[in-house]
């Protein structure tokens, strides 16, 4: 009798098994499934790509393109759709993806007529990640080289003389974070420091907005620490290169009175000295 009941239960529990191990595999199966690839005329993908770029919807504009070159990567429009990939991830603000895109793009089509646009392109994904001064500046020097090979490897395009601007601003922010720095070292009494500062702006960022001002802290860092000789040597360069200059006469005043404070000596009765004579 016992063997006959546990013959009869038996099947069921197997069936029963057998039930949930097919569920289980059906679950499995469904949490696995992909979308399914339907391919579809270059034509027809592309032009969906750039609708979907007009309304601005570049996420799915740059899946879009990126789908053109997956299912025709052999086509004319393959090496098209890299390249609007990239601008709809840079439209994005998703430059990492960008400056990959681009990567590869002249990587696989150096000789391109698009190539020096991917190459302004990627210069502009590093462009527009300029920091203020008061950050890293590791940015800002990376979108000077890619501006400068533009103009290195194009230099009678459109690029290259849009680059040559945005190299001065990127040039100007350069010299603005060593002047920053320097004017740190200067309020904190690190003189030698500041002096080194102030003349990495004015030997290698020339043409800058800062010229000025970098002279003139040098006429105050150089009073600082007694060199009175250096001191009225830059104050006179100041006062020829920029004898309008509102940094002209505060260097006057430093270099003539000895002191970092102009303002304070402004009501003193003092002989004109030498640098107004020399001017």
């Amino acid at each position: 009798m016992k063997t006959s009941r546990f013959a009869a239960v038996l099947p069921r529990r197997r069936s029963a098994l057998a039930v949930l191990l097919g569920v289980a595999l059906l679950a499995g199966c469904s949490g696995d499934k992909k979308e399914e690839y339907v391919e579809r005329p270059v034509g027809d993908l592309y032009n969906e790509a750039m609708d979907r770029l007009q309304k601005e919807d570049y996420k799915e504009a740059a899946k879009s393109f990126d789908e053109v070159e997956r299912q025709h990567p052999y086509s004319r429009w393959a090496s098209k759709a890299q390249l609007m990939a990239a601008y709809a991830y840079y439209e994005d603000t998703k430059f990492d993806d960008a400056i990959i895109a681009l990567d590869r793009f002249i990587q696989l089509h150096p000789g391109n007529a698009d190539a020096p646009y991917a190459y302004y392109l990627k210069a502009l994904c590093y462009y527009e990640q300029i920091s203020d001064v008061g950050r890293d500046q590791k940015m800002t020097r990376l979108a000077m080289q890619s501006l400068e090979e533009v103009i290195t490897r194009f230099p009678n395009t459109t690029y290259a003389r849009d680059a040559r601007l945005k190299i001065d601003l990127t040039r100007d922010h350069l010299a603005g974070k060593e002047m920053e720095v320097g004017r740190w070292y200067l309020r904190n009494k690190q003189y030698l420091a500041a002096i080194n500062r102030f003349k990495v702006v004015v030997d290698g960022y020339q043409q800058t907005t800062h010229i000025p001002e970098a002279l003139y802290r040098l006429v105050e860092a150089y009073t600082m620490v007694g060199l009175k000789g250096e001191a009225r040597r830059i104050a006179a360069v100041l006062g020829h290169n920029y004898p309008g200059s509102r940094w002209y006469q505060d260097a006057y005043e430093v270099a003539e009175l000895g002191s970092t404070d102009p303002q304070a000596e402004e009501n003193g009765k003092k002989d004109d000295g030498w640098l107004p004579k020399l001017f």
